[in-house]
């Protein structure tokens, strides 16, 4: 069997064997899904739910990881950054549901803990595996960040986490989008000849497509944001270690839409009183509006796919060329 193939079936593997497992544990401890009363009234159903699902990838992705990446600085990099935005995601997740204090870790806590792992990551970036500082996409731009590049690692993990939480509001959508995005790292890595970061990468998305055996509607359980912040962390950390920072913009397209719709939608009200969208982020906007929730996810998966398609031909173009 192919090396590659192997690498994604196991996490995907690990992931699904963890369901049966943590599922019903999360049922036990209740921790179960609170869901907004001014959303779409059928989510009102998914109230109880188990959520902090996102511990069975990330199991899945550490372990695969360790099976088959050398133990070298660099898989360390990637998996404390990863394990990192988790724990900070499952404290969130534990205050929101078992504390009962519906906003999790305040923001200011949540913000210091994606600041000191950015930070974290940028320094041993520079002085440990030796990176360099700039970031460019060849013939269009290139910037060299100097000591600024640890504050640029925190704005672009920053971005990409909250990106990605922002996302996670459907069955099936944050996991099935980050396959795509995992892919594409992947390719870029294995014609980078960074066999570390195609492991990370393939074990990302084989543990996404184990999840989606429990997340796809209707969903059995929810990634919470123990998941969504390591995925965003993952998206992050592939863009920094693979030089392709400028690209994640364009690769995750979606989530930089889900973004901006929020950011509109915030704007326009506190300026005009008025809404943009019936409801942010955008994908509820589309539920409002009598779209089925599995053909939103679907036309968002073909969205990803082809911005996934559009990154390589553009990568393919200024740094291969």
């Amino acid at each position: 069997m192919n090396k590659y193939l192997l690498i994604v079936l196991t996490a995907a593997v690990i992931c699904a064997l963890s369901g049966p497992i943590l599922i019903p544990l999360l049922r036990v401890l209740k921790f179960g899904q609170t869901v907004r009363d001014d959303g779409p009234q059928r989510h009102l159903k998914k109230a109880g739910t188990p959520t902090m699902g996102g511990v069975m990838f990330i199991i899945a992705t550490v372990v695969t990881t360790l099976i088959f990446a050398d133990y070298n600085p660099e898989t360390f990099l990637l998996l404390f950054i990863f394990l990192g935005f988790g724990l900070l995601g499952f404290l969130d997740d534990f205050i929101k549901v078992v504390l009962r204090r519906s906003m999790g870790l305040r923001a200011r806590e949540k913000l210091a803990g994606q600041i000191i792992l950015g930070l974290t990551l940028g320094f041993l970036c520079i002085w440990l595996l030796r990176r360099g500082t700039v970031v460019e996409i060849p013939k269009l731009v290139s910037l060299d960040l100097g000591l600024f590049f640890p504050l640029f690692t925190v704005l672009l993990l920053v971005a990409s986490t909250n990106a990605v939480n922002l996302t996670d509001g459907l069955d099936g959508l944050a996991s099935g989008l980050m396959i795509f995005s995992s892919l594409t790292f992947a390719l870029i890595a294995y014609y980078q000849n960074q066999p570390n970061i195609i492991v990370f990468a393939l074990a990302v998305a084989g543990g996404c497509l184990g999840f989606l055996v429990f997340n796809k509607y209707p969903a059995k359980v929810f990634m919470g944001d123990t998941g969504s912040l390591a995925l965003g962390a993952a998206l992050g950390l592939m863009a920094v270690l693979t030089k392709t920072e400028l690209l994640l913009p364009l690769l995750g397209g979606v989530y930089v839409l889900e973004t901006l719709s929020v950011i509109i939608q915030v704007i326009s009200f506190k300026t005009t009183g008025k809404r943009v969208f019936r409801m942010s982020p955008i994908h509820h906007h589309f539920e409002l509006v009598g779209w089925k929730e599995t053909k939103v996810v679907g036309v968002f998966w073909l969205t990803g796919l082809l911005f996934a398609i559009l990154t390589l031909a553009v990568w393919h173009y200024t740094f291969l060329n």
